[in-house]
């Protein structure tokens, strides 16, 4: 690993390239999202390794049901296949899993698989692993705005009471410090409705690399990129 000094305590991650990765290859593009989740072990690693606190993966969008229906059955069977499969060694590792996102509008049975995993984890205190599932920015402003605007309605909340703060507070990531360093695969320049309201100060990084042949090496290459970067935050 490279000798990086300053490390961010949260990096989120939209892993994209999986279908680029299996098309160069012939293979169908389910292979390349089977291909995608050992990149995912392999970074949770390298995350755990490098002192990162939170990892934040962008695994399903809310508008990615504009798929293909055999892709959208492919990626749920895959997701359930790896809460199976992986979440009892992540809880040997005390990495505490979360999701974010609309899980009410996934299927009966990930929904369970869901809860499952976060109730065993819950008292984790290593890497905090955050999945974004059926998840999308703007709806996740939107649910907060809703929330908000039912309080001063029935009087709970006075408007001049609406802060910055208080709106955080009632997004999906509410108590999780915004991501220090935001990365893009694949070469695409674009947050994709990711993390929209979160991403404000965020330092964004962008590589060509496809996302199942993301790995540690590629981390410490963003990672090296955010130590030479100068955080202002709006001063000087």
């Amino acid at each position: 690993m490279n000798n990086i000094t300053t490390i961010p305590q949260h990096v989120a991650i939209v892993m994209d390239g999986n279908g680029r990765w299996a098309k160069k290859r012939f293979l169908p593009r389910s292979a390349g999202h089977a291909a995608g989740q050992n990149a995912v072990e392999k970074i949770i690693k390298a995350s755990i390794e490098r002192g990162i606190g939170i990892l934040t993966l962008f695994a399903f969008s809310s508008e990615n049901w504009r798929r293909p229906t055999e892709e959208i059955h492919a990626l749920m069977n895959l997701f359930m296949k790896g809460l199976t499969e992986h979440v009892p060694a992540l809880h040997e590792k005390n990495i505490r899993i979360r999701f974010i996102g609309h899980i009410a509008g996934l299927s009966l049975s990930l929904q369970q698989k869901i809860a499952a995993s976060e109730a065993l984890t819950l008292n984790n205190t290593g890497l905090q692993f955050v999945l974004a599932m059926n998840y999308g920015g703007q709806l996740d402003i939107v649910h907060a705005t809703q929330r908000l605007a039912l309080a001063v309605r029935d009087g709970a909340l006075d408007i001049d009471a609406i802060t910055p703060e208080r709106f955080n507070s009632h997004l999906y990531t509410t108590d999780l410090a915004p991501p220090d360093l935001f990365i893009r695969t694949s070469g695409e320049l674009r947050l994709s409705n990711f993390l929209l309201w979160q991403l404000a100060y965020s330092e964004l990084y962008f590589t060509e690399v496809l996302w199942p042949d993301f790995n540690g090496k590629q981390l410490d290459l963003a990672l090296s990129a955010y130590a030479t970067r100068k955080r202002r935050y709006g001063s000087v």
